[in-house]
């Protein structure tokens, strides 16, 4: 009896068949998610001062538009210690986090409107769904390599230097 003769076998081979295609339809569409053109994000430079006076540089990218702010460092597997992202808000509010599809553990400063770091959310779970917000209204979140602010000495309190929080600035 050939397989097309068997109904039994017929009806493996054609389920076996439709799990293969779904199984790569789902890959190929992860894929296409995960190579998809990575959002362009602008760099710029900017120094943390702590409590000591001690100024820690930092190259960022900044995240302004909802895109960019959506994307973030989504899909990251490395980020060097000397390199952030900066979200910046058109206006201050009570900033969500989460690291979704995030393999990294980051330290989140949120940001007053004047820099000073109001509150650090230190070493955040990886791939994590939960949100992380700030207490009050923010301008910005700087996002740094899980950690950091531990090694440098880094608490609230602490100004960030970049033009967004300077006075009078079009952000």
């Amino acid at each position: 009896m050939t397989p097309a003769e068997n109904p039994f076998l017929r009806s493996a081979l054609t389920w076996s068949l439709a799990a293969a295609l779904l199984l790569a339809a789902a890959g190929s569409s992860a894929a296409q998610f995960r190579s998809a053109p990575a959002v362009a994000f602008p760099r710029a430079a900017l120094q943390i001062v702590g409590a000591d006076g001690a100024a820690h540089p930092f190259t960022v990218e900044v995240a302004r538009s909802p895109a960019q702010r959506a994307r973030g460092l989504m899909f990251r597997t490395r980020l060097d210690p000397a390199e952030g992202m900066l979200f910046l808000y058109p206006v201050p509010q009570r900033a969500r986090m989460w690291m979704k599809d995030t393999p990294l553990s980051l330290d989140m400063l949120f940001l007053a409107t004047d820099g000073r770091v109001s509150e650090i959310a230190a070493g955040t779970e990886p791939l994590s769904l939960t949100t992380i917000a700030s207490s009050d209204p923010v301008l910005g979140v700087l996002e740094l390599r899980g950690g950091r602010c531990a090694e440098l000495g880094i608490t609230p309190g602490a100004r960030v230097l970049h033009p967004a929080f300077e006075a009078g600035s079009a952000r």
